[in-house]
């Protein structure tokens, strides 16, 4: 059974501590190659679609979740791109985190893009060689790996 909204869940219990969080997402590319990115609710910076796992949820599965919340596209993974482990954040709110991605190529199989939850300002295809600065070192380092159709990267 998935725990829905884990992240309050934990906080609840450890307040802004330093914590793991397990999180899921991937590169979606449209036809023209072009990058799909979302300008985030929370920093107001760009981003890959994705979010926190649920506990009981895979991360795969996280990941189709997250991005079909947060973009209104069904997805499936291709493949992974890589595991992120050795980057750690603090949120706007005062939460530590040390952040764990699991980083997905996405496949859109169905779906209408749409700006679906409050988590997202804008949702925007990006050309290739003009990504815009990213809102962290993890998801600069996951891009780096996509862009050069790197698999099963482990940081």
């Amino acid at each position: 059974m998935v725990q829905k909204d884990y992240i309050r869940w934990l906080r609840e219990k450890v307040g802004h501590d330093l914590v793991f969080l397990n999180f899921a997402g991937g590169c979606i590319r449209n036809e023209r190659g072009e990058v799909l990115l979302q300008r985030r609710a929370d920093r107001d910076l760009w981003g890959f679609p994705g979010g926190a796992m649920e506990l009981g949820e895979s991360a795969p599965a996280a990941a189709v979740r997250e991005v079909r919340e947060e973009t209104g596209l069904e997805v499936e993974p291709e493949g992974l791109i890589g595991v992120y482990t050795d980057y750690y954040d603090e949120y706007p709110g005062g939460d530590k985190t040390q952040t764990i991605l699991f980083f997905f190529a996405l496949k859109v199989v169905g779906g209408t893009l749409s700006e679906g939850d409050s988590e997202t300002l804008e949702l925007k295809w990006f050309a290739p060689e003009h990504i815009p600065p990213l809102v962290n070192r993890q998801h600069e380092d996951a891009w780096r790996d996509a862009r050069e159709n790197r698999r099963g990267v482990v940081r």
